[in-house]
């Protein structure tokens, strides 16, 4: 039975709170718009560039003005409406720091300045070769000991999924601590040479060779199977790499300012042209991954993240005339030799274009071959840190998802020799109309949930240890249903069959409140506005495997006079859950609005509130 939050409860999660009743369904259908409903549109919408100026010898340049700049899109100048500079010794307003919770009380939300800029490291082990890694690291650990004072930087890893490593913090001890001890090299189950030392005694191709077997059916068929299998992993490389940035910006796109995000890589092909050694030399060109880059840069402008790939590898040479390299395969076939070569110039070049293009549609800047990581860093804060932002709007108003191309230029008088200007380069219009937090939607005739994409955001969102996203804020009040444990799971909850999670239980109460001005709605053609929320939690192991779950949706059916109340109030939800009664397990709790397909999430440790007392509930009329 689907329980909602007395008012007493709320009062407890958030002073001075009503809870907003709202009718409940357990069959997860979203709501379908009246015949007739329209796309509608509300506010003014606003392009924001950021614009870093800098000399010939790459310093920044500061005291431009606001008519310094010439700004247009598509060629068509575009009057600049708001004029910011911002520069690294600005000094930062300090956070309001949260309140202390009461036992068991959770939440999402974040205290950090609304100025400055906070900076995101990520380590890529998924795209990087485990020496690399592991140099990389040895860089970070020197760029902590120099780090300037103040910096706000969060620490992430990338592995087939995105880490969260540590939140928003300028204490260097913390940083030091994450670096020493949490990014460890970790070995590429995609890459064709995951260690880096250029071997290739795995090759079937090699092995075949160095067993006398003569260039043929077979030999081409071993051939053809390696290529299309370093197709295939490539694919899944980029599929796994768009995902994680995917999620980061919604995370980022909670907190305001500029986000800059350093991002140690190997590589990330995702510019791939035909491979004609293959049999379907066009397998691995998709329009869905090309859709979901650009969907993806788009989210990393409007959360206002500029990305700094920084090549991992630092200064490269041909792997077929390293040392490791065995060459039985160019005994046989000696153009393979210059073949491989040409390969190897070849990707490389397509890998350093590929991280200037992300690095130009976000608008930060790439850096490869270069030893010196840890100076790359340093260089990219000092870059993120001193920029100017321009905000306009569009002057061409029929947004049908063309791509619009954004150029920034000095004015005669300000123009100098030498100067440079990093900026995103354009943006997909279809984009400026998507709904966002605290904004009312809208939809065409005959669409529902299941037909906004949820790509794999939702089950990211709520993956073990990645980033609790913040686009939703709420609490939720976690304790022990009672002192022992059962033998029966809680009501409606759903174990992992592949997970052998067998009793003894302890059940968890979890009292979720959230303001509702957090949800979107869809608009019908007679002012009514649909919407649908889920709730949800989802019970992992140490080891980040799924052992239980539970999920409830609410939807929304109301007119302006409730739609006024609902926004003014409290979502209160309630909602069972068993964990195992024995050793550390975690509880990550979501709030899922399907009209935007955004997230509130936080994760409990069990331990935390294992040996709280239960909760007391007012009778319930």
């Amino acid at each position: 039975m689907i329980k909602f939050l007395s008012c007493y409860i709320c009062i407890l999660l958030f002073a001075t709170a009503t809870t907003a009743q709202v009718p409940a369904s357990d069959a997860g259908k979203a709501p379908v718009p009246a015949p007739g409903a329209t796309v509608l549109h509300t506010g003014t919408q606003l392009v924001v560039v950021d614009v870093v100026a800098r000399d010939k010898d790459g310093h920044p340049i500061h005291g431009l003005k606001v008519e310094d700049f010439v700004l247009s899109e598509d060629k068509a100048p575009q009057p600049i409406r708001n004029f910011e500079e911002h520069t690294a010794d600005t000094a930062v307003e300090p956070a309001a720091p949260l309140p202390a919770q009461p036992p068991g009380v959770f939440t999402n939300y974040t205290p950090v300045p609304a100025n400055g800029v906070l900076n995101v490291l990520l380590l890529d082990t998924l795209n990087t070769p485990t020496k690399d890694q592991a140099y990389a690291r040895t860089q970070l650990q020197q760029f902590i000991k120099k780090a300037v004072p103040g910096t706000r930087i969060a620490i992430f890893g990338l592995t087939t999924r995105l880490y969260f490593l540590q939140g928003f913090t300028s204490d260097p001890a913390v940083l030091k601590d994450v670096v020493d001890h949490k990014l460890n090299a970790r070995a590429s189950v995609l890459l064709a040479d995951p260690t880096g030392n250029n071997s290739d005694s795995t090759s079937a191709t090699a092995a075949a060779t160095s067993d006398g077997l003569q260039p043929g059916t077979l030999l081409t068929t071993l051939t053809n199977f390696e290529a299309e299998q370093q197709a295939f992993q490539t694919r899944m490389r980029m599929e796994y790499t768009l995902d994680a940035f995917n999620v980061l910006g919604h995370y980022l796109n909670a907190f305001p300012g500029r986000k800059n995000v350093i991002w140690f890589s190997g590589s990330f092909p995702l510019d791939i042209v035909p491979d004609p050694t293959i049999p379907d030399p066009f397998a691995v060109m998709t329009a869905e991954l090309e859709d979901e880059y650009h969907q993806t840069t788009n989210l990393l402008a409007r959360s206002e993240v500029a990305v700094y790939p920084v090549d991992a590898r630092g200064l490269m040479s041909d792997p077929s005339i390293d040392p490791a390299h065995s060459g039985a395969g160019y005994t046989t076939n000696p153009r393979k030799f210059s073949t491989d070569m040409g390969s190897f110039f070849d990707s490389q070049a397509q890998e350093h274009a590929t991280m200037m293009a992300i690095a130009s549609d976000t608008g930060g800047e790439a850096s490869f071959n270069t030893n010196d990581l840890a100076t790359a860093v340093s260089k990219a804060i000092s870059s993120g840190s001193n920029f100017y932002t321009l905000t306009y709007s569009p002057s061409n108003h029929n947004e049908h998802g063309e791509y619009r191309s954004i150029k920034v230029q000095l004015s005669p008088a300000a123009n100098a020799k030498g100067i440079t200007l990093s900026y995103r380069q354009g943006y997909f219009a279809d984009d400026l109309g998507e709904s966002k937090k605290n904004a009312e939607t809208a939809t065409v005739k005959g669409a529902t949930a299941a037909d906004r994409p949820t790509y794999s955001y939702a089950s990211a969102a709520m993956s073990r240890g990645a980033p609790m996203p913040s686009d939703i804020i709420f609490r939720a009040r976690v304790l022990p249903a009672s002192t022992t444990a059962e033998s029966e799971l809680a009501p409606d909850n759903q174990p992992n069959p592949k997970a052998s999670f067998k009793g003894p239980y302890r059940r968890y109460d979890i009292d979720i409140s959230a303001p509702g001005d957090n949800f979107a709605f869809m608009v019908q053609h007679n002012g009514t506005r649909t919407g649908e929320i889920a709730f949800l939690a989802y019970v992992f192991d140490s080891d980040g495997k799924q052992l239980n779950a539970i999920g409830k949706s609410v939807q929304l059916h109301q007119n302006p006079e409730e739609h006024k109340k609902f926004i003014e109030s409290k979502v209160g939800y309630h909602l069972e859950v068993s964990a195992p009664a024995n050793g550390e397990s975690y509880i990550r709790i979501g709030v899922h609005d399907l009209t935007t397909n955004t997230f509130g999430v936080v994760e409990v440790p069990t331990s935390s509130v294992i040996h709280l007392p239960p909760p007391v509930y007012p009778s319930r009329k």
